[in-house]
């Protein structure tokens, strides 16, 4: 755990002052081992690199109280790899009859008697998912980000509230929210550790992703899913696919959401796709305060993932696979925490399982689907190069990808480019 070297302020009165008490942080049972009971089926959709994963770490979280029975993905050597890998390093087999392929594959996991599925497909696909997986009155993993434009948003939060009412438990992939390292900090925030919060910076600056160059015989849909990483409508650009980690930090510690956007970003390197290389936006809250952003993924740059919280009294900084310290104005340290705990890949599944078994609420759908949009926001004012608000997002009737999912020729890539500010509204 963290170790406190002092501590100025604190007390409730100094919380109240910066409206922590009013938006308490529900955390959720931080358990180093899941509670007995019935054993938990769970079916993965998505068997890529990232669905396998997560298999994995669901079996590892759970033991002997959990198995995988299912799998879905539009790609038959996807799922080959998965069962493969899943018998190989688990020792569990998951039944032929049980493993489907096709865009409606998903359905077939859920008709299949799991109690939990493991949503981890390109991101275009998780609002219809996470929908159906709600109303088949399953509990859900799902990854981030949770959709790729506003109308996805929408169907995520009305989702999110089905969930609610009928008791399911739902975890989105959000680790952060699953480190003692991070819930230690936010605590030592809301003791008034560096006063109030006045600014912040979020950065998910790295090397180039990996990408697939098409083959004569893929198809056209065929190459863009494998190459999904790269195309802004399968993945909503790396500043939602993989930056909105960092953005949700700064959400989750703010308390609340940015409600405008101003930022630009560019295309320099990236062979595949319609996506940009780079992001640097300036979000700005309801009452002034801003949160810098930005991302990048270019070989041979200097690297950065972390974020950095400034208070009145000192900074807070945080990073998922480094420390974490908080220190104050004069450069003393306050607080500082070094790794030593449960791979939170590993840990936000004990968590889910935990949850389930012990019937506490927990969905993180709603808060997840909030930073999501804000890094769509961000990406909107990027591509257009102009101011883009919240309210604007939120109403929007942008709908990415083209409208009819098969595995052929569509026609979609000869009118996709890459966006040029000035130029289009991307609305």
């Amino acid at each position: 755990m963290g170790t406190l070297s002092s501590c100025s302020g604190g007390g409730s009165s100094a919380s109240a002052e910066y409206d922590w008490v009013k938006r308490e942080y529900k955390y959720p049972p931080m358990l180093d081992q899941v509670p007995g009971g019935t054993v938990l089926k769970a079916g993965i959709v998505g068997c890529g690199g990232r669905g396998t994963g997560a298999a994995l770490n669901f079996l590892e979280a759970g033991g002997s109280t959990v198995q995988v029975t299912a799998l879905a993905d539009v790609f038959q050597d996807r799922l080959d790899s998965c069962v493969e890998r899943i018998k190989k390093e688990s020792g569990q087999e998951v039944p032929a009859e049980n493993c489907f392929v096709g865009f409606d594959a998903y359905e077939k996991v859920l008709d299949s008697g799991v109690d939990i599925v493991i949503l981890a497909t390109p991101p275009k696909f998780r609002p219809q998912q996470f929908e159906a997986a709600v109303k088949a009155r399953k509990h859900v993993f799902m990854e981030k980000p949770i959709a790729v434009d506003p109308v996805g948003i929408r169907q995520v939060l009305a989702a999110a509230k089905m969930a609610d009412a009928a008791g399911l438990k739902v975890v989105t992939g959000t680790q952060r929210r699953h480190q003692h390292k991070y819930l230690d900090v936010y605590k030592e925030l809301s003791n008034n550790a560096i006063g109030k919060l006045t600014t912040a910076e979020v950065y998910w600056n790295g090397g180039q992703l990996w990408y697939r160059n098409s083959k004569p015989e893929w198809s056209e849909m065929e190459w863009m899913i494998r190459d999904w990483v790269n195309w802004c409508w399968l993945s909503g650009d790396h500043i939602v696919e993989q930056h909105v980690h960092n953005i949700d930090v700064a959400n989750w510690f703010f308390g609340k959401h940015p409600i405008k956007a101003l930022g630009f970003g560019s295309r320099q390197r990236r062979p595949t796709g319609d996506q940009y290389d780079n992001f640097a936006i300036r979000y700005e809250l309801d009452d002034g305060r801003q949160i810098l952003s930005t991302c990048r993924q270019i070989n041979g740059c200097t690297n950065a993932v972390n974020e950095v919280m400034h208070g009145t009294k000192g900074k807070a900084f945080t990073s998922q696979g480094g420390t974490a310290t908080i220190t104050d104005v004069d450069g003393n340290n306050l607080f500082s925490y070094e790794d030593h705990e449960t791979s939170p890949y590993v840990q936000e599944h004990k968590n889910l399982i935990t949850c389930i078994r012990e019937d506490i609420p927990f969905n993180e759908a709603e808060e997840t689907a909030n930073s999501v949009m804000v890094a769509i926001m961000g990406r909107v004012s990027a591509y257009t190069g102009k101011e883009v608000t919240w309210d604007e997002m939120m109403n929007s009737d942008m709908k990415l990808g083209p409208d009819t999912f098969i595995m052929g020729d569509i026609g979609y890539m000869q009118d996709a480019s890459v966006p040029v500010p000035g130029t289009v509204d991307r609305e």
